[in-house]
């Protein structure tokens, strides 16, 4: 499994990702230090599993699970906080588990083994939800729904998605967007132009 631990604290950054670099289930640890830089990273990086505080400035980890929850291939949550009061709210939006700081290791690997266990591919039919696009726009990450992107051009190892109110360039190939996007009425009609056949008018 690949790994990404997100907290605001370096200690407890630190301390959680030598405990998983310890689990030969978990292949590689990233880390984050918010919930806006965990989403700057999964733009690029492929991630199983995302082990999350919940008090954090700016974007919370609540608010992170529920981004992450409109991915077409959503990574695993698992929250390790100092709190307990969010743990109803943390698994109505399917975290895989809630672990209590400070970390125990043999509590930890419970909660990898709760990953494993739980960890399937998106099933095809879930890629025609919407699904959200976390674009950078003057050093500030937003979010672009699939469903208001009019047409997307190829720019090398990067596509620019086009929508009514201006575009945004994400590092995303086309080639994969053409896959990913193909159920949900995207086509390719050159080779450097995906459209939404739902905005064509003629």
């Amino acid at each position: 499994l690949i790994a990404l631990v997100v907290d605001d604290e370096a200690p407890a950054r630190s301390e959680l990702r030598y405990l998983l670099e310890q689990d030969d289930r978990i292949a590689a640890v990233l880390v984050a230090a918010s919930g806006t830089d965990a989403l700057r990273m999964l733009e690029s990086e492929k991630v199983d599993v995302v082990f999350s505080d919940i008090s954090m400035p700016g974007l919370d980890g609540m608010e992170l699970a529920r981004v992450l929850a409109r991915f077409a291939s959503r990574p695993a949550v698992v929250f390790v906080t100092a709190h307990d009061q969010h743990a109803v709210d943390a698994f109505a939006i399917d975290a895989i588990d809630y672990v209590m700081k400070p970390v125990r290791p043999a509590r930890l690997a419970e909660a990898v083994r709760r990953v494993v266990a739980g960890v399937t591919p998106a099933a095809p039919e879930t890629r025609d939800e919407d699904e959200t696009i976390p674009v950078e726009l003057g050093g500030v990450t937003r979010f672009v729904s699939r469903r208001d992107i009019r047409y997307v051009q190829a720019h090398g190892d990067y596509a620019r998605l086009h929508t009514d109110t201006g575009s945004h360039l994400v590092r995303i190939p086309l080639n994969t967007l053409e896959e990913r996007w193909a159920a949900a009425g995207f086509v390719r009609i050159h080779r450097s132009t995906l459209v939404s056949l739902k905005h064509v008018t003629q």
